[in-house]
């Protein structure tokens, strides 16, 4: 009964979405990918918000649920049969009576789980303006895929899918990435690090003084060159970001300097490479939203790249892999040897691989704990956090590693502010790892 219900609603909502483009004729840029998706969503909308009225979902509406819904309105949460009404009178109201507030620009993410989902998301809404953020080796969800190349292809979709007269947006530093450059009829433009990249970015440096810290870069296209900062969030994916925003600036007629202007407000995603301050004058990097490998490999490549006291990494599981877990856990405790770590943490029975490699490839074990509650894990680190220290936090969803961050930040009242899944409905929910507080 529940799936029929919940499969009636996904119809009704399909439906009132489809009209709604319809009715309002809304520019819509897609962005697709295994990593960076929500940070580039919220930097492409900071660059278009300075010349168009645009819309980018506050939460990440990006399924069969989520996509329709953030085409109906700015909702800030979702859930229960009262909001599903109002919803549904709400939409169908703005369909008889013209609303004058509708954006010109929905910037909308297309997250995909399985086979399918791709297709289903683009018969709701097909983009304009299509981005494919990274893959990596081995992509989050590939559990339910055949392997990278079939998650690849899923998400190429979107791609493949733009009109003749569309612009397909192509990190040039994925090779995945640019394999759908030749199944798109649109215009392709590209951005990266690589000096071919239409929208390249240059002198990048993660910043960290022990009190506030931040990324700084250079856009180049074209000949002309800009400087941009970004504070309080750290790692070359948020250059990414910013690089993708600055191609979507371009194709609306923004100059790279109107754009950099722009890009001054734009503020990171809770729970991606965000600074946070913790206790005993320390610094998290709360990197909680998800993990997947290569965002793992990022997270740490950061921390190595920053000056602290000392450095600590709390790892947790990395989700929804499949078959590569053994091999993808093992390979992040190899790299944790590598990058001057001189405290790890692990969190799940996947996070104990981690720790297993990382002692089997030469780390003391006297500097490698390992913990199968969140809580045990945050009291634990509670005792060591001395002044100075710098600390990455960063594991999948279910982990729910934010909760050990509210524990060590430095203002817990503003958990709610800073961290994310901070709303009642997601408070409740338990993490795999998470016993009675």
């Amino acid at each position: 009964m529940k799936q029929l219900l919940l499969n009636i609603l996904k119809y009704i909502l399909r439906t009132l979405a489809r009209a709604t483009l319809a009715r309002y004729s809304p520019g819509i840029v897609g962005i697709t990918g295994s990593v960076g998706k929500t940070s580039t969503k919220e930097a492409v909308r900071t660059v278009l918000a300075a010349e168009r009225t645009v819309r980018a979902p506050a939460k990440n509406f990006n399924n069969e649920l989520g996509l329709p819904l953030a085409i109906l309105g700015d909702w800030e949460t979702a859930g229960g049969a009262f909001f599903w009404l109002k919803v549904i009178c709400v939409s169908m109201w703005r369909l008889i009576v013209k609303s004058k507030e509708y954006p010109e620009v929905l910037v909308l993410e297309y997250a995909i789980d399985r086979p399918g989902d791709m297709k289903y998301l683009l018969e709701i809404a097909r983009p304009h303006i299509g981005i494919f953020t990274a893959m990596g080796d081995v992509p989050v969800h590939v559990e339910f895929f055949t392997g990278p190349e079939a998650v690849m292809r899923e998400k190429a979709r979107l791609i493949n899918q733009l009109p003749a007269t569309g612009f397909a947006i192509l990190n040039i530093d994925d090779p995945l990435v640019m394999e759908a450059k030749s199944q798109t009829r649109a215009q392709v433009m590209t951005f990266g690090f690589d000096e071919k990249a239409d929208v390249r970015v240059t002198n990048f440096s993660n910043n960290f003084d022990g009190k506030s810290g931040g990324i700084a870069c250079k856009l180049t296209y074209g000949g002309s060159i800009v400087p941009v900062r970004i504070d309080r969030a750290l790692g070359k994916a948020q250059a990414y970001s910013i690089g993708a925003a600055a191609v979507v600036g371009l194709i609306f007629g923004l100059n790279l300097v109107r754009i950099a202007e722009a890009l001054s407000a734009y503020e990171a995603p809770a729970g991606r490479l965000k600074l946070v301050r913790g206790i005993r004058e320390s610094f998290l990097i709360d990197d909680t939203y998800n993990a997947a490998p290569t965002a793992m490999h990022s997270a740490l490549e950061t921390l190595k790249s920053l000056n602290a006291k000392r450095k600590i990494a709390v790892l947790g599981d990395m989700l929804e892999i499949g078959k590569y877990t053994l091999e993808v856990h093992e390979g992040v405790g190899k790299l944790v040897k590598k990058m001057d770590v001189d405290m790890l943490v692990t969190v799940g029975i996947r996070g104990k691989l981690i720790a297993e490699a990382a002692i089997k490839e030469g780390m003391s074990d006297k500097i490698v704990f390992q913990f199968t509650d969140i809580y045990e894990a945050a009291e634990f680190l509670e005792t060591k956090i001395q002044k100075g220290d710098l600390i990455l936090v960063k594991g999948s969803q279910g982990v729910r590693l934010e909760k050990v961050v509210k524990e060590l930040m430095a203002e817990p009242a503003r958990a709610k502010e800073l961290l994310v899944r901070q709303d009642a409905e997601w408070v409740r929910r338990k993490g795999l790892y998470e016993s009675a507080e």
